[in-house]
């Protein structure tokens, strides 16, 4: 099992290289981006756990990329090594200010670097409580934001989101394939956050088959409704030809064998635009009971003629 996923953002393809096969040898998932715009987009896509960032980048500054994963409330808590050739005071401090973790000046250690890295990936498991397959927030972190968020006037949605017949597909296809179903979850959760919500939003991971979205949206049924179809589209991916064709699995039970649908998500929110809370356990409360009440992927069906979704 993988040690962690590390983007790597540094425009000198040798030095980048060196630390993808150096850092793959040592048991982490590498990737590699050579600018500043590159890097924002790799981390909307999917979530690391460490970024090693250089801060001469061709197209923009790794102050500006720093300040940009900082200021967005789904990349805040992502750890940052600083990378450079600068070894003044001041541009250390400038650094720091942004919210680095660390600071390595070249030419560095790779021994030192690798230890600087072990330690920045287990102290923000530790502080901010991070599920080790996703890379999001999980429930200390998520009381923390809903907290901020209750003290604030601003309106916004918790969306509960439960991944139906998880347990099933991870009983039959075993848990590896249901880690990698997590971290298409956690994925596309992140992509209809993108293309729905706004820079605020926050995505969170509160329990095995259980996700959340914290959510300024002015749209939340098109979000929701995005979500849940793209879910049953792309969750087929997962399966064997055979049960893909047919729809559902055959799981053996005490009768012979049971028919068991495909994955699909279940959707339930609250809002303050309707609701007043007085503490964080009404909020989860709330929209769970929203969920089993709400549109599901058994529920949903696609007029092709005319792309409209119906929950019914």
């Amino acid at each position: 099992m993988s040690k962690g996923r590390i983007l790597v953002v540094e425009d000198e393809v040798d030095i980048a290289n060196m630390l993808r096969i150096y850092f793959n040898g040592q048991g982490y998932t590498m990737e590699l981006a050579h600018k500043g715009a590159d890097a924002l987009a790799s981390t909307r896509k999917q979530l690391p756990n460490l970024i090693i960032l250089d801060i001469n980048l061709p197209d923009m500054s790794g102050y500006d990329v720093c300040r940009d994963l900082r200021t967005t409330t789904r990349t805040s808590h992502i750890p940052i090594i600083f990378l450079t050739q600068k070894d003044e005071r001041s541009d250390k401090i400038a650094g720091l200010e942004l919210g680095a973790d660390d600071y390595v000046t070249k030419p560095f250690d790779i021994e030192e670097l690798k230890l600087r890295v072990q330690n920045a990936i287990a102290a923000s498991a530790r502080q901010k409580n991070v599920h080790p397959v996703t890379n999001l927030p999980t429930g200390s972190l998520i009381e923390e934001h809903l907290r901020g968020l209750m003290r604030q006037s601003r309106s916004w949605a918790y969306v509960d989101i439960k991944l139906q017949h998880f347990d099933t597909f991870s009983e039959v296809y075993g848990w590896a394939a249901g880690d990698e179903v997590l971290r298409f979850a956690a994925l596309l959760i992140g992509e209809v956050i993108d293309q729905h919500g706004t820079p605020d939003d926050y995505a969170g991971h509160p329990g095995r088959d259980n996700f959340i979205i914290i959510t300024h949206t002015d749209d939340l049924e098109k979000m929701t409704a995005a979500l849940v179809k793209r879910f049953a589209e792309d969750i087929q991916q997962h399966y064997s030809f055979i049960d893909r064709e047919r729809g559902y699995m055959l799981v053996p039970d005490a009768g012979g064998e049971q028919k068991v649908p495909l994955m699909n998500v279940a959707v339930g929110s609250v809002s303050t635009r309707t609701h007043q809370f007085s503490d964080i356990r009404e909020i989860t409360e709330l929209a769970a009971e929203s969920r089993r009440r709400g549109i599901s992927g058994d529920d949903l069906t696609s007029d092709t003629d005319d792309n409209i979704l119906t929950a019914w």
